[in-house]
């Protein structure tokens, strides 16, 4: 899709819908999902690929690999054939890049059919020592402007990240058709960020950047990128209070929906229908407790499967604790061994049940998980001081 034919189709979105939507995808699936949902554009950055791989987005940082050739390969391998024709496919261009000749490479993105580019990964999301020593040896953002203003100059259509006004005003200068506030990593989910801006600073620097997007070029496009806006409610009060005309998810399209559908998914098979949600055994798994409650977890487990085997290690590896520092915390917080609590709880339940004159000592030990009666005798004589068949005589008589 040639450059004027993408800006065309864009804009004609920005007057019917009232913005933008495009979406950072890393594989052939997320790519078709997100055609198919309605997305405008799609990004092919190498954080995609990371994130569907379980990893954040700022692996794409690491030397894990050549961002450029992997960019090259997703969206000609496993993006194009999805998505064909018909929707804009931008190229995550590492501008920094050492071993390519820039004027020669975008001409090969532009024959691969890509319909742009974006610059990403992009320095201006590191900052500190690493910048100053990225920049002393002149892998700058500089370099990603002077890749913008290239890129336009041979026809490709250019979306440009920026962290901060300064920024925006340069990449202006480059004629960025799009001008993305890049708002740091995406908060929510397993893997979400931790450290976050909240909405209202989101909002104060859309402002800031979008007002000199105004007054320097009314028609380049203004969208955000990731941060704190995860949902439409996220995106109604920013659109409300700023000039956004756009919205672009990475992990709010991808990593987040992944999360959330797997997990639930294989929950509920996991867990079957009959099963209440407040089954110890949920608790366990989902490691769902606060403080002390591991415990309170276990003890419950005992009291619904006590008639069956149970084992320290089996609870141990659902809980995701090592036996060693589980059988610590039980003991510290019950005062007894968890084979002293098991056996003493056990020894209760078989003593209600020989007092029944039906029930035959064997049956009492099957019922508390003994399958091996004079093994069950045995502990029983040891726990109560007198055999189980001497323990129901006397009940008898008490009757």
């Amino acid at each position: 899709m040639e450059k004027e034919q993408v800006i065309r189709k864009l804009r004609a979105q920005l007057h019917i819908n009232g913005h933008i939507i495009g979406a950072s995808v890393g594989s052939g699936m997320t790519a078709k999902l997100a055609a198919l949902g309605g997305a405008d554009l799609l990004m092919v950055l190498s954080a995609g690929k990371y994130r569907i791989m379980g990893r954040s987005s700022f692996a794409s940082y690491f030397c894990y690999g050549n961002n450029n050739d992997q960019v090259m390969e997703m969206g000609t391998r496993e993006i194009f054939p999805i998505i064909r024709d018909s929707i804009p496919l931008l190229f995550g261009i590492m501008a920094t890049d050492p071993t390519i000749q820039m004027y020669d490479y975008l001409n090969q993105i532009k024959a691969s059919g890509f319909s742009g580019i974006v610059n990403f990964p992009t320095v201006s999301l590191i900052d500190g020592n690493f910048r100053e020593a990225l920049e002393q040896d002149g892998n700058t953002y500089n370099r990603e402007i002077a890749t913008i203003r290239l890129a336009n100059h041979i026809g490709l259509f250019t979306m440009a990240f920026v962290t901060n006004p300064e920024e925006a005003e340069k990449m202006l200068n480059a004629g960025a058709d799009v001008i993305c506030l890049h708002l740091g990593l995406t908060k929510g989910g397993i893997l979400g960020a931790k450290k976050y801006i909240s909405l209202g600073e989101a909002k104060n620097l859309m402002n800031d950047v979008f007002s000199i997007c105004k007054a320097k070029n009314p028609d380049v496009i203004r969208m955000i990128y990731a941060g704190p806006a995860t949902t439409l409610s996220d995106m109604h009060y920013l659109y409300k209070n700023t000039d956004c005309q756009g919205y672009i998810g990475g992990s709010t399209f991808d990593r987040i929906p992944i999360e959330n559908s797997v997990l639930e998914t294989v929950k509920a098979f996991k867990h079957r229908d009959d099963q209440p949600a407040n089954n110890p055994v949920h608790q366990l798994i989902e490691r769902n407790w606060g403080k002390g409650n591991v415990v309170n977890s276990i003890r419950q487990y005992i009291e619904e499967h006590y008639m069956e085997p149970i084992q320290l290690g089996d609870i141990a590896l659902i809980a995701h604790m090592s036996p060693t520092y589980l059988s610590s915390r039980f003991k510290k917080e019950i005062g007894a061994s968890f084979t002293e609590y098991l056996l003493d709880y056990r020894m209760g339940k078989a003593k209600e049940l020989l007092k029944d004159r039906l029930i035959s000592c064997k049956e009492a030990a099957y019922k508390v998980g003994y399958g091996d009666y004079i093994q069950f005798s045995k502990m029983f004589k040891k726990h109560v001081g007198i055999s189980p068949k001497e323990y129901q005589s006397k009940q008898k008589m008490i009757k």
